[in-house]
């Protein structure tokens, strides 16, 4: 996963985290008892200013009984138990579970939409690198390797850029500079027998198979060794030890893989080559003797 996603994710993560939490707890019933209180308190106290006002003459039975009334309508609306706050809560939490659903998806809707999916594959990213920008690197890194030349893993970087555009001989020079880090690397010294016969023409004889023959006394079974040394076999027409060498790749590939088929094939090829050239020696040994004593007498 690339850095991008990681942190389109946590961003996503952040506000959920924000939005969710006001929306699913409960609403608190902080303050109700009191302000009911307050509530009677003041219509006691409204009432009683009314029973005054009725006994002092100044309000008329009817409108004391009307202003009580209101009153008494005024005060069952503020203390008459509410359902609203549940229904909020209900409301709030099908909004919350909503959110975590839509939140996620939206983004990666519109980003799919929107943006450049394409961006995200490292193989795209490389593609948009020119080839000025490849070079202008690669001086670069000449330049570096020019005033630190004891830098192995330097050369070998360049090694592999150099080969990765065909730049073979200059994949060989800079593989002979990187020293003691390619000689002691069995994945290296196969890597600089491959560069080492591009120039040949796919000539893997004399120090291609030097180099071969190195990598696989570090490591018997190193994948890219194995192979090379059965292809430089092959050119040798020694097949029983091109078999031998790519038998023992085989097993490392995922079985049934295309690799794994083509590598078989090639196995079962060069077994029958080589058995027919043991059955051809065997004759030629048995027709030897005769044919020397006829041509003494």
């Amino acid at each position: 996963m690339s850095a991008f996603i990681i942190v389109a994710a946590l961003l996503v993560v952040a506000i959920i985290a924000i939005l969710l939490p006001p929306l699913w707890r409960l609403p608190e019933p902080v303050g109700s008892g009191d302000r009911r209180e307050a509530n009677l308190a003041i219509f006691r106290d409204q009432l009683a200013e009314l029973e005054r006002e009725r006994e002092e003459g100044s309000l008329a039975e009817a409108d004391f009984v009307q202003a009580q009334a209101e009153l008494q309508r005024r005060l069952l609306d503020e203390v008459e138990p509410q359902s609203a706050p549940a229904a909020r809560t209900q409301g709030g939490r099908k909004t919350a579970l909503a959110l975590l659903l839509i939140i996620p998806l939206a983004a990666a809707t519109g980003y799919l939409l929107l943006g450049e999916p394409r961006a995200l594959d490292p193989l795209q990213r490389q593609a948009r690198i020119d080839p000025e920008q490849i070079e202008q690197m690669l001086a670069g890194l000449v330049e570096k390797l020019k005033k630190n030349p004891d830098d192995s893993k330097g050369w070998v970087m360049l090694a592999r850029s150099y080969k990765v555009l065909d730049r073979f001989p200059e994949a060989a020079d800079a593989y002979g500079r990187a020293g003691d880090l390619v000689d002691q690397d069995a994945t290296l010294l196969a890597d600089y027998a491959e560069v080492l016969s591009r120039i040949n023409g796919g000539n893997l004889q004399g120090k291609p198979t030097e180099l071969i023959e190195r990598a696989l006394k570090l490591d018997a079974n190193e994948p890219q060794a194995l192979l090379l040394a059965g292809a430089a076999a092959s050119e040798r027409q020694d097949f029983a030890a091109a078999a031998e060498h790519w038998s023992r790749l085989l097993v490392q590939l995922e079985p049934g893989s295309d690799d794994a088929k083509a590598l078989e094939a090639a196995v079962l090829k060069a077994r029958e080559i080589a058995a027919t050239q043991a059955g051809a020696g065997k004759s030629a040994r048995r027709l030897r003797p005769p044919e020397a004593r006829s041509a003494a007498r």
